[in-house]
């Protein structure tokens, strides 16, 4: 990575907040927390992240809710988001993806590995497209 990423990551579920923290501070990225879909607004719009990873269910602002405020807001549309389900949380991830704008859909439990690898690899993806379009 050349410049530090910005990496929001929202959940009401504070456990889950720690282990992403830390998994993506240990690799390197620039890390906010928030535990509610509001806080994670007001977080955007204070400081811009390159990636924003949600809950789906949460309090105040729900994670589709955010996705759709992140997509219709011109200053934000860009910011690739990724949505956590719990398990038996039925959501069709080709309406999310079309409807919501969602880049990526995990389900819990998940690993912090796999959730770091599918942000690595959307960068990855974002950065190689930019290199495309450069030459």
């Amino acid at each position: 990575m050349t410049e530090q990423r910005k990496i929001l990551v929202c959940d009401d579920e504070p456990h889950i907040l720690r282990a992403a923290e830390f998994k993506f501070r240990r690799a390197g990225y620039d890390v906010t927390c928030a535990s509610d879909g509001q806080q994670a607004w007001e977080c955007i719009e204070a400081s811009r992240p390159d990636a924003v990873i949600t809950d789906c269910q949460m309090p105040r602002l729900n994670g589709i809710e955010l996705a759709q405020r992140i997509h219709d807001d011109e200053r934000t549309r860009g910011i690739p988001v990724l949505m956590l389900t719990a398990k038996g949380f039925e959501l069709s991830q080709e309406k999310l993806r079309a409807e919501c704008h969602i880049v990526e859909v995990l389900s819990k439990p998940f690993s912090p590995r796999e959730l770091l690898e599918r942000v690595d690899r959307l960068f990855d993806a974002t950065e190689g497209a930019l290199d495309e379009a450069g030459k």
